[in-house]
């Protein structure tokens, strides 16, 4: 095979691949090498475009039940409540704003290492959906379960609420202390 100028893939590869007509494979080193007669125009083939073909779907509306109010069906569903999780030296502290909700109508439960919230926000008045300019607040149930990812002694957890802000406190479990003994000898 008579050696030729590197070919466009040759450069930029910067193997030996050649110029020959034939697809002839030169060798770089052990990694053979495959040239095709074809121009880099040729090796990208562009699809005509067909908005025929052009699918956009659209959002489905959420289902409202026809034997419930508008207003009713989110009675259904539980909100997510947003929290603030860290942890101190000695306690793993979560906070989370529920302004609006009585201490009565907040349960927190722990079972292993889960802290579970839930609670129920309440409407004081009836208001009809079309005199609503913004309903952006929720009402209703909601909850939250996290994992703490420290040990926690949970015989002495503390819930308190005040100005809307709601916190937990976790103590986490006392680490074993290591302690040393001493071999007495007889």
């Amino acid at each position: 095979m008579a050696k030729k100028d590197k070919s466009f893939f040759g450069k930029i590869m910067g193997g030996n691949v050649t110029d020959d007509d034939d697809g002839a494979v030169a060798q770089d080193g052990d990694m053979p090498v495959m040239v095709e007669d074809m121009e880099v125009e040729e090796l990208v083939e562009e699809q005509p475009y067909d908005e025929a073909e052009t699918v956009i779907a659209e959002p489905e509306a959420a289902a409202v039940p026809s034997d419930k109010k508008e207003e009713d069906w989110m009675s259904d569903y539980e909100g997510a409540l947003n929290i603030d999780m860290y942890q101190t030296k000695d306690n793993v502290i979560i906070k989370s704003t529920i302004a609006g909700v009585r201490p009565e109508d907040i349960d927190i439960t722990v079972a292993n290492d889960m802290v579970s919230i839930k609670g129920s926000r309440q409407k004081e008045e009836n208001v009809s959906q079309e005199d609503y300019f913004y309903q952006e607040c929720y009402w209703g149930n909601f909850s939250r379960s996290v994992i703490v990812p420290v040990d926690i002694d949970s015989e002495h957890i503390e819930a308190d609420l005040k100005d809307g802000i709601l916190t937990v406190i976790v103590p986490k479990a006392a680490k074993a202390k290591t302690k040393k003994v001493k071999v007495k000898g007889l």
